[in-house]
């Protein structure tokens, strides 16, 4: 028995729902399908949002041969199959449309294989992916693609959805909060809508309303992803809260990313990144505090140790910030990298042997404890083909207000 989705899958653009930037009549894809000049491309967007029945739809639409693999189940045995099929059909005048799902999961040489049949022709690939191209796609093969973006389903949209479910499943009674619970649910995917009234009418609800639909719903399930892209969004989202100094928006997002079954240390990794990164010496105790959360953590166990976190979190978002410090390493690591055979300058080297001490191993150095308020004022401490530089520039803020102050005394020339 064909599941509910594929019985509803659309088998026309008039019948499709969602993606109107890209199906407009003016978006080069939607002209490319009229036109009937398809290009090899990539969609990319969550999952239920229609890439798969897209794909078939554009085949149709320019009257290709539809073909299919998926990248978790197939691989370069069954590429040659495609292949030589496709060959067949170029013979007989028919384009090969070759749909991959999950192209993301083949590895860098199975991608490679799909290049020279890109190139002479023979197929127009189209790759679907819920992982961000940039990232897990090999530059070969992303520079002959187009990328076209989907986007999750809004509720208007899935209300459309919604209604040809339930008139095909006869259960049209189905009340309007109950529908707006089930959109809720389906998290932007149409499909996992489509699998929910499915299972409404496998149980054969004595009612449609909210209360027994909420029932067999139970709690919906968050989107999240550990380690896909959309983790890697939120975990974006949260950092970008804190740097923002808007402990509202840590908060939230460090819920949506525990709720959704991420682990706390996750968070409290990321959370020392921002205290040095993001707030440096303008808060020095941000480091500390963010450890001793973590150390809370695993001493007493995730409820107690996640609050423990979020107070870090709260901490570090209200705390001054300064990325002077991340700026300046990093740049002291780009000139170290492009300076890299320049000497140690004889002064700063130490002479454990006699023959060094000949050499000047170590002569002039002062020793900065016996000289006035400890320090070796004028002494230089680069390489001498590269000449004194500053790196670290504290910014007005929090104890970086100090530090300032004061390395305009060790500087002197500011």
């Amino acid at each position: 028995m064909r599941p509910l989705a594929e019985k509803l899958r659309p088998q026309t653009l008039q019948d499709f729902f969602g993606q109107s930037h890209l199906l407009s009549g003016a978006h080069p894809l939607r002209q490319a399908i009229d036109n009937k000049q398809l290009h090899s491309m990539i969609l990319w967007g969550p999952s239920g949002t229609g890439k798969t029945t897209l794909a078939r739809i554009i085949a149709n639409q320019v009257e290709g041969h539809f073909a299919q693999m998926s990248a978790v189940l197939d691989g370069v045995k069954e590429l040659r199959v495609v292949v030589e099929n496709a060959k067949k059909f170029q013979n007989i005048g028919q384009k090969t449309v070759l749909f991959v799902d999950e192209i993301h999961r083949f590895n860098k040489a199975q991608q490679d294989g799909f290049l020279p049949h890109i190139e002479s022709g023979l197929i127009t690939l189209i790759g679907a992916t819920t992982e961000n191209p940039s990232f897990e796609l090999n530059r070969a093969l992303l520079s002959r693609l187009s990328v076209h973006v989907l986007e999750p389903l809004n509720a208007d949209e899935l209300a459309q959805i919604l209604q040809r479910a339930l008139v095909h499943e006869n259960l049209a009674t189905m009340d309007k909060p109950a529908r707006s619970s089930v959109i809720s649910a389906s998290g932007g995917d149409a499909r996992r809508l489509i699998n929910i009234i499915e299972q409404i009418a496998l149980a054969k609800l004595d009612k449609l309303d909210v209360g027994s639909v909420g029932q067999l719903l139970q709690e919906k399930i968050s989107v999240f992803d550990k380690g896909g892209d959309v983790f890697y969004q939120q975990l974006s989202a949260f950092h970008k809260s804190v740097r923002g100094s808007s402990p509202d928006g840590a908060l939230y997002w460090m819920a949506r990313m525990l709720v959704s079954g991420c682990e706390a240390k996750t968070i409290a990794r990321r959370l020392l990144a921002i205290a040095s990164e993001d707030i440096g010496n303008a808060d020095p105790r941000a480091l500390e505090i963010t450890l001793n959360a973590w150390d809370v953590y695993e001493r007493v166990g995730a409820k107690e140790g996640n609050r423990a976190i979020a107070q870090a979190a709260v901490y570090c978002a209200v705390a001054p910030k300064s990325n002077a410090l991340y700026m300046a390493f990093n740049q002291a690591m780009n000139e170290a990298k492009e300076t890299g055979d320049l000497p140690v300058p004889k002064h700063l080297c130490n002479a454990p042997t006699g023959l060094m001490e000949e050499l000047g191993y170590g002569e002039g150095y002062r020793y900065a404890h016996n000289e006035q308020g400890a320090v070796a004022t004028g002494q230089t401490y680069f390489p001498e083909a590269l000449g004194e530089r500053v790196y670290y520039q504290p910014v007005n803020r929090g104890l970086e207000i100090k530090i300032k102050d004061k390395l305009k005394q060790l500087r002197g020339s500011e």
